[in-house]
């Protein structure tokens, strides 16, 4: 690949500094969405699901960490990392670890996962945009900032709310009813 999307830079640079998988999940969410005929747009799902099962290991869900880990696993092929400059034996292999480990029910204690970047060109936006918020490469998760932790419970939904109640009524309305 030689364009990287900027939801992607993005999301490598969250991943690595802010260490906010929340945020990781929201930028390419909201990339995929937007480009639904995209030939890596199974990988995108891979690298979303990747970052929602380190937000759930890190909180010690890890019902919900090992479901979201086995399904990235499926999604992030060899062809697709490679595309993404990712270093495929080093993830998979952590993919693989972190999967024994949670079906063996082991003890875990949280260790942050990096991504080995394969293009020196992607490394470069990557640390650009991180000097950019004034943040460190491959800083340790911020255990004790609740606002990163447990973002899903912070968060405003006010919006989503409205929207799914707004569907929900074009749904009824649209079958004659009322709600």
């Amino acid at each position: 690949m030689t364009n990287f999307p900027n939801a992607y830079v993005s999301y490598l640079t969250e991943f690595h500094a802010s260490r906010d998988f929340f945020e990781c999940h929201e930028l390419l969410e909201e990339y995929w969405k937007e480009h639904p005929g995209d030939a890596l747009a199974e990988a995108w799902v891979g690298l979303i699901q990747l970052a929602v099962a380190l937000y759930h290991q890190r909180r010690g869900n890890f019902r919900g960490a090992l479901m979201m880990f086995g399904q990235a696993e499926r999604k992030l092929s060899a062809d697709a990392l490679d595309r993404l400059c990712i270093e495929r034996e080093s993830l998979q292999a952590e993919l693989a670890e972190r999967i024994e480990a949670l079906k063996g029910g082991e003890p875990l204690v949280y260790a942050d996962m990096n991504l080995r970047i394969t293009s020196d060109r992607l490394s470069a936006l990557c640390l650009a945009q991180c000097e950019e918020r004034g943040w460190t490469w491959g800083a340790p998760s911020p255990m004790k900032d609740d606002s990163i932790v447990h973002r899903h419970k912070l968060r405003d939904r006010t919006d989503v709310i409205a929207a799914r109640r707004e569907a929900y009524d074009a749904k009824i309305k649209e079958r004659g009813g009322s709600s």
